[in-house]
C-alpha cells in the first residue's frame, strides 16, 4: 500500500490547512499526492453525508455517519491502491464513528480500525471546544449539527477513547509549528520504512 496519512480533529481544528501543508511538503520531494477530505463532494455518499450534517435530529445524525463511512470506504477502494499516487492523505476518516451512540461507537471503531487501513501517521489535532467554535464562526459557512459548544465538548471528550494510538498534536499552536511536527513524524516514518 502507498504511504497513508490521516489528519482528523474537531471542526475548526485546522485539518484542511495541515493536509495542504503536508501535501505540499511531499510534492516538493517529487511525490505524487492524493488528498481526500471527507465528506467529499464528488460522490453521492459524501454529498448525502454533508446534506444530513446540515440538518438536525437523530435520523440525520445516523445518516450523516453512515454516508460518511461509505464515502471513506469508497476513497480507500479508489485511492489507497492506485498506481497514480505515492501518498494518500485523508482529512477526516474513521473517527467519525465517535458520533454514534456511546457503547456501540467503541465496538464499531475497533471493527472499522481492523478492516480499514491505518498507519503510524494518523494525527488528531486537539483544540478546545471554545477555540473550535471561534474558528467555525469565522468561516462564514452554514453550521453543521455538531458545531455547537455542547457537541464539541462531548466529542472532544469522546475522542480520547479512540485516539489512544494516534499522534495527538495541539491544534492551538501556529499552523507552521503544527505542520513541522506532522511533517517530521511522516518523514521519519518514511526513513524507517526505507
Amino acid at each position: 500500500m502507498k504511504k497513508f496519512i490521516v489528519i482528523d480533529g474537531l471542526d475548526g481544528s485546522g485539518k484542511d490547512t495541515q493536509v495542504r501543508l503536508l501535501a505540499e511538503a511531499y510534492e516538493r520531494q517529487g511525490r505524487k499526492v492524493t488528498v481526500r477530505s471527507h465528506p467529499c463532494n464528488d460522490n453521492k455518499y459524501g454529498r448525502k453525508s454533508k446534506q444530513a450534517l446540515l440538518k438536525e435530529g437523530k435520523w440525520n445524525h445516523i445518516k450523516a455517519t453512515l454516508y460518511f463511512g461509505m464515502d471513506a470506504i469508497r476513497s480507500v477502494q479508489m485511492y489507497c491502491h492506485s498506481r497514480d499516487t505515492d501518498v494518500v492523505i485523508f482529512s477526516r476518516y474513521i473517527l467519525a464513528v465517535m458520533y454514534l451512540p456511546n457503547g456501540i461507537n467503541t465496538l464499531i471503531y475497533k471493527i472499522v480500525a481492523f478492516i480499514l487501513p491505518t498507519s503510524d501517521c494518523m494525527f488528531f489535532l486537539d483544540v478546545t471546544p471554545e477555540e473550535s467554535l471561534r474558528r467555525i464562526g469565522s468561516r462564514h459557512e452554514q453550521t453543521e449539527m455538531f458545531e455547537n459548544i455542547d457537541s464539541l465538548r462531548e466529542n472532544r471528550a469522546r475522542s480520547r477513547k479512540f485516539t489512544y494510538n494516534w499522534n495527538v498534536v495541539s491544534g492551538e499552536d501556529s499552523p507552521e509549528v503544527i505542520s513541522e511536527k506532522i511533517v517530521n513524524k511522516c518523514f521519519e516514518s518514511d526513513r524507517m520504512l526505507s
